[in-house]
């Protein structure tokens, strides 16, 4: 392993492009192979061992492709399995989680949204997160089915995908809820709908950036960071990946974007 080696980029889906793009973003010379277990997604309503054992899937995978550090670019799998991961293998393994601290900074009515799946907002690791902010601030969950399939269909501001924003939004925004977090890395496409949906007065607090930030950090700690200033690729990989499947990731990445086949494990 080297620190020209890619980084590995994972997610049940799409979604996880968020945080690659932000990863992208602060660190144009990596080079990054993402992997989506659309085939097998959503993760977010499975059971512990259902998701154990699609990451491990994807993980060897990644690991084939020689890849220097892992971005678990998912909330649930970052909840289910992060700890496991950390334990087994020796190289960086970046999580990501609902962005609760930030979003106790940012709001003014003290009232927080957290749309995310209902197996993150149910985990262990959620609740400490929770725990630990001001006894003045109110967290109102919300689990968000339905939201993933919008952003993996393609549909980010159709009649469908804007109705399902306001079933799950206008109840927060009528509690007075003046920040929402994006406590699944799909959501983070659906920004612009949400803003529609929630109002001017509303802020988005998207956890990708700091995931960019912490990734970094890992990396230099551990002598793996590319110095190139620029020029780093990505490869784009999926289960069950099909020509449908390969538009929606341009619509998300970028006209240029392939879609390469994960090989199935059935």
């Amino acid at each position: 392993m080297q620190n020209q080696s890619p980084i590995g980029i994972f997610d049940s889906g799409f979604g996880g492009l968020s945080v690659a793009r932000a990863v992208r973003a602060l660190l144009p010379g990596e080079d990054i192979c993402y992997a989506a277990d659309c085939g097998y997604a959503p993760w977010g309503d499975r059971s512990d061992e259902y998701i154990n054992r699609r990451v491990d899937r994807i993980v060897n995978f990644l690991l084939a492709q020689n890849v220097k550090a892992l971005v678990i670019a998912c909330n649930t799998a970052t909840a289910v399995t992060a700890k496991r991961l950390r334990e087994t293998w020796p190289f960086p393994i970046i999580g990501i989680e609902p962005a609760v601290m930030p979003a106790e900074k940012e709001t003014r009515s003290r009232k927080v949204g957290v749309l995310a799946t209902t197996k993150t907002l149910s985990s262990g690791k959620y609740h400490l997160l929770c725990e630990r902010t001001a006894d003045d601030l109110t967290i109102i969950n919300c689990p968000c089915p339905g939201l993933m399939d919008c952003v993996e269909a393609g549909e980010m501001n159709t009649p469908k995908t804007l109705a399902l924003l306001r079933h799950y939004i206008d109840p927060l925004t009528a509690e007075g809820v003046d920040t929402l977090v994006l406590g699944c890395t799909h959501y983070p496409f659906l920004s612009e709908a949400i803003l529609r949906v929630a109002g001017p007065n509303v802020s988005l607090i998207d956890p990708a950036p700091a995931v960019a930030k912490q990734l970094k950090r890992r990396l230099y700690e551990t002598g793996l960071l590319n110095n190139r200033k620029a020029g780093g690729t990505e490869a784009f990989y999926a289960t069950d990946a099909n020509p449908a499947r390969e538009k929606v990731l341009r619509t998300l990445w970028g006209p240029e974007a392939d879609l390469q086949s994960i090989p199935s494990d059935d």
